[in-house]
C-alpha cells in the first residue's frame, strides 16, 4: 500500500503525538508498505530518528500571514516559497507561543474551511501533490483540525481511504472563545462526513468525540495505545539521533530512597503542580523523609515561571534537597532516568485521551499512579501496571504514594504483569498491523 501520514508539527516542542506518528509510520514501513510521514505547519521534533519528509506543507509562517495579510495570496508563490523551508519555520516558531489556541480562533476557522478559507492556495498545492505525484491508497490525518482539505481530497481522490486519528482535538477546541469554538465544531461535523474511519485509543475518547462531532460509532476503530518498546529492551544510546543535547544526569539513589517520578511537558495541563502539592503534604510527616520527587520534560519559555513557582513553593517548605528537575532528556537519558523511578505520576487536571508516558514508565519497570479519568482508567486496567486515585483529590494522591512506598510486593506485581501485557498488546509493531488493516491493507 501507498500511505501518506499527515502529521502536525508542534512548533519546535517535543510532542507525544508527533513522536507516536513517527514511530508508527516507521513500523508500518517494516510491514512492506510505502509510508510517507508528511509534516504540516512545522517540522516535527522527536527523541528518536526522524523519518519525516524534509518538506513542509501548509507552512506555519505562510498560513499565519495569509490569515493576517489577505493580499499575500496575490504574491507569486515562488516569491514566498522560502518561508516553507524547515529551518526558517523552526526558527520562527521556536518559542512555541504561536500554538496558543486562544489566539488562533480566526485562523482555526479559516483552516477548517479548507478551499473556502484564506489558505486555499496552500491547500490546493497539497491536494495537487497528493493527486498528481503520490496517488496514495490511504491518507492518515493525525487530527481532524488539520483536515480542512478532506472534502476536496474525497472528491479528487475517491479511491483513497481517509483515516483520522482523534487524540486531543477537543482540548484545543475547548480553549477557543466560545463563539469560535461552536463554529469550529460545526465545521468539524461537516468534515467528518467524508472520513471513512476514525481511530481513537480508548472507548472513553470514542464516546466523547462521537457525541461532540455527531459521528456514528460504526465509523470508529479503537486501537490500544502503543509505543516503540525497542529503546526499553536494549541500550537506548544505540537508537539515539546524533547531536542530542544532554540534560542533567539522574542522581544516584540513596539507601532506602523511594523516588516518585514525573515525565511529561512542564505545563499546568500536565499537573506537575498537583504532584508537587501532594509531595509537600506527605512530607509534613517525618516518617516519609525517604520519598523524593524527580521531574523531567520539555519546558517552553512561556511556562518557565510556572516551574519557578513550583520550585519556590517546594523551597519554602524546606524540600529543595528532595526535589530535582532533570530538564528535557534525550532518549537514552529518558530511559536511564525512568529506570531510577519507583513510581510515576502525571496527574493531569484534564481528561487525557492518551497517556504515552504511562507506557514508557511501565516499559521501564515503573508502576504508575494516575487520576481516574480520561483514558487513564482503561489504560491502567488494560496493562495492570498501577492504580488510580480520585481526580483532584490531593490528599488521596499523597496517601496512595505513601502506601505504595511501603508495599514492595504490590509494586513488584505491577511490574511483572504489565511487562507481559505491554509486549502482547501495546507494542508499536502491533499498532502498525492494526493501522494497516484500518487503511484497508
Amino acid at each position: 500500500m501507498k500511505i501518506v501520514y499527515l502529521t502536525a508539527g508542534a512548533a519546535g516542542m517535543y510532542c507525544g503525538s508527533c513522536m507516536h506518528d513517527n514511530s508508527l509510520a516507521k513500523a508500518m514501513r517494516t510491514l512492506g508498505d510505502d509510508v510517507l510521514l508528511q509534516p504540516v505547519y512545522t517540522p516535527i521534533r522527536t527523541d528518536e530518528v526522524d523519518i519525516a519528509s524534509d518538506q513542509v506543507f501548509l507552512g506555519g509562517i505562510q498560513v499565519y500571514l495569509l490569515q493576517q495579510v489577505p493580499l499575500m495570496r496575490w504574491v507569486p508563490r515562488f516569491m514566498r516559497s522560502w518561508m516553507d523551508r524547515p529551518g526558517i519555520i523552526s526558527a520562527a516558531t521556536r518559542r512555541a507561543v504561536g500554538t496558543d489556541p486562544a489566539k488562533l480562533g480566526d485562523l482555526t476557522l479559516s483552516m477548517l474551511r479548507g478551499s473556502h478559507g484564506r489558505q486555499a492556495s496552500e491547500i490546493e498545492r497539497l491536494v495537487q501533490w497528493l493527486e498528481t505525484e503520490i496517488r496514495p491508497d490511504a491518507i492518515i490525518f493525525s487530527n481532524l483540525l488539520i483536515g480542512g482539505m478532506i472534502p476536496v481530497v474525497a472528491d479528487r481522490l475517491p479511491d483513497a481511504k481517509i483515516v483520522v486519528v482523534l487524540q486531543g482535538d477537543d482540548l484545543f477546541l475547548d480553549q477557543l472563545p466560545e463563539s469560535v469554538r461552536a463554529e469550529a465544531i460545526e465545521l468539524c461535523k461537516g468534515l467528518a462526513t467524508d472520513v471513512d474511519t476514525f481511530v481513537t485509543y480508548s472507548r472513553f475518547y470514542r464516546d466523547k468525540m462521537s457525541g461532540l462531532f455527531d459521528i456514528p460509532e460504526s465509523k470508529f476503530d479503537i486501537h490500544p495505545l502503543s509505543i516503540d518498546l525497542t529503546p526499553f529492551r536494549v541500550n537506548a544510546s544505540a537508537t539515539e539521533p546524533a547531536g542530542t543535547g544532554r540534560s542533567e544526569l539522574p542522581h544516584d539513589k540513596t539507601p532506602g530512597e523511594f523516588r516518585v517520578g514525573y515525565f511529561a511537558r512542564i505545563a499546568p495541563e500536565k499537573g506537575l503542580h498537583v504532584l508537587a502539592d501532594a509531595f509537600e503534604r506527605l512530607s509534613r510527616d517525618s516518617a516519609n523523609s525517604h520519598i523524593t520527587l524527580h521531574a523531567a520534560g520539555w519546558l517552553g519559555e512561556h511556562h518557565r515561571s510556572y516551574l519557578d513557582k513550583i520550585m519556590s513553593k517546594i523551597g519554602a517548605a524546606g524540600l529543595s534537597d528532595r526535589f530535582h528537575y532533570h530538564g528535557s532528556p534525550s532518549l537514552a537519558e529518558k530511559v536511564s532516568l525512568m529506570q531510577t523511578f519507583d513510581l510515576l505520576s502525571v496527574p493531569t487536571p484534564y481528561e487525557d485521551p492518551k497517556g504515552l508516558f504511562l507506557l514508557e514508565a511501565m516499559a521501564s519497570g515503573v508502576p504508575v499512579l494516575q487520576p481516574a479519568h480520561g483514558a487513564f482508567v482503561e489504560l491502567v486496567a488494560a496493562t495492570q501496571g498501577g492504580e488510580c486515585f480520585p481526580p483532584g483529590n490531593i490528599d488521596a494522591l499523597a496517601r496512595q504514594i505513601v502506601e505504595l512506598s511501603k508495599d514492595s510486593e504490590r509494586l513488584k506485581n505491577f511490574r511483572s504483569i504489565s511487562k507481559n501485557l505491554l509486549e502482547q498488546n501495546h507494542s508499536i509493531e502491533a499498532a502498525a498491523i492494526r493501522m494497516r488493516a484500518t487503511c484497508g491493507g
